[in-house]
Formats: structure tokens, C-alpha cells, sequence
């Protein structure tokens, strides 16, 4: 039994790959004097006490504003 196909393709595997918004953030924000420091948040990669911070809307419209914050130690980057 033969049967003409309309195409050859067996199986597709679509691959997306979408970017972390923390990946767009410049680690060399923590030496910009203009922006405010805090010591109340830990960062979680080494414990250091300082970090970076402002804030910035997320690529998703329905997402309000987050902080972001960059360790001025290891430049680790977080919400």
C-alpha cells in the first residue's frame, strides 16, 4: 500500500530561547555613583551585605516595576 504524503517531514523540535532580563543588566552598574546602595539585602551567591539597586519595568506588559539588585562584590544580579 503507497500512499502520497504532502510532506516529508517526520518530527520538527522548535527550539525558543528566551533571554533573562537579569542578563541585560551592565554589572559594572555597581560603580556608578548615581545610583542609590543599600545593606539590607544579602546577596544570595556570596553573603556580601551591599548591593545596587533601581528599578526597571519587566519585558512582560502585564508585570509592574521590580527592583533589581546588582552585589557590588561579586556583581551576582537579583530581584
Amino acid at each position: 500500500y503507497k500512499q502520497l504524503a504532502d510532506s516529508n517531514c517526520v518530527y520538527v523540535n522548535k527550539i525558543m530561547h528566551e533571554v533573562d532580563e537579569l542578563t541585560h543588566i551592565n554589572p559594572d552598574v555597581v560603580s556608578d555613583p548615581t545610583l542609590p546602595r543599600t545593606k539590607d539585602h544579602m546577596c544570595p551567591k556570596c553573603n556580601h551585605r551591599e548591593a545596587v539597586f533601581f528599578q526597571g519595568q519587566t519585558r512582560r506588559a502585564e508585570e509592574e516595576m521590580r527592583l533589581y539588585y546588582v552585589c557590588t562584590s561579586c556583581k551576582h544580579r537579583w530581584t
